[in-house]
């Protein structure tokens, strides 16, 4: 059995240290298989808050899968931006932009949709898309398959259309004919799990968009509070289906609370 758990757009720089305190305290009692940290993991791409981010990472003590977001490249620094634009980043977390974890009963992949010369926007390419659908033909059965992005390929609400991924329709339809099984996101600070394969779209194979809340910002939005998810796996016992579990943070009492689970069927 394994155990995810997904936090994004921590935006340190502007962390709330009891959120910061709560969150760290849970995943290590959760002891998950594998952290992912889908984008924007700091405000403004600052040395300190790239160490902040790092030292949270570490003192997790379990295997992390982080990639960048728009917020992760300078934006005042114009020069870092047009000729360095990662550098912040992978001081603190490495070189490879677009990480994978596999094992078992797991295939993540990541995949870097920023792109220096947009503020906000992201966008996968052709190439990106190939080379994750290569990855996706190689998994097993067992494995639960998830693609990382950090803009969302759905969205939920009208006022968000405009932070769509650029060529998610074309990655959607690509990923699930290779077999994906969730594309989880982050960016718009809101926490959702929604179905891909609509009528309209006829995909080759189910395939869900799972996103997250702001993990630890101030940057709250419509009142929702901080949120992360985690997500159960068990092939052995219970190979057609996986569990995403929501935890919002409780002010009254400073803790994280679980909240919704959705259980999301395997295509195998």
């Amino acid at each position: 059995m394994s155990l995810l758990v997904q936090i994004s757009d921590t935006h340190f720089g502007t962390e709330r240290p009891p959120v910061v305190a709560a969150l760290g305290e849970l995943i290590a009692s959760l002891r998950p298989d594998l952290v992912i940290l889908s984008g924007d993991v700091t405000q403004r791409a600052r040395r300190s808050q790239f160490d902040a981010a790092r030292r949270f990472i570490d003192a997790c003590g379990r295997p992390s899968l982080v990639i960048p977001g728009n917020h992760d490249v300078p934006l005042l620094n114009v020069f870092a931006r047009a000729f360095d634009p990662f550098g912040g980043y992978r001081r603190a977390f490495g070189h490879d932009l677009e990480p994978v974890h596999a094992s078992d009963d797991l295939l993540v992949i990541g995949v870097n949709t920023v792109r220096a010369a947009r503020h906000k926007n992201g966008e996968v390419s052709d190439a990106q898309i190939e080379r994750v659908v290569r990855q996706l033909r190689e998994a097993s059965t067992a494995q639960l398959r998830i693609v990382v992005t950090h803009q969302p390929v759905h969205v939920i609400r009208e006022s968000d259309v405009a932070n769509l991924l650029i060529n998610h329709e074309r990655a959607i339809a690509a990923w699930a004919g290779a077999g994906a099984d969730l594309v989880m996101g982050g960016h718009i600070h809101l926490p959702y799990v929604r179905p891909l394969n609509t009528e309209k779209r006829a995909l080759a194979s189910e395939l869900w968009s799972v996103q997250a809340g702001t993990a630890l910002s101030t940057r709250i939005r419509d009142g929702i509070s901080n949120s992360f998810n985690v997500i159960h796996h068990d092939p052995a016992n219970d190979p057609g289906s996986c569990v995403v579990e929501h935890w919002d943070y409780n002010e009254a009492n400073g803790r994280f609370d679980p909240g919704g689970k959705t259980t999301i069927p395997l295509q195998r």
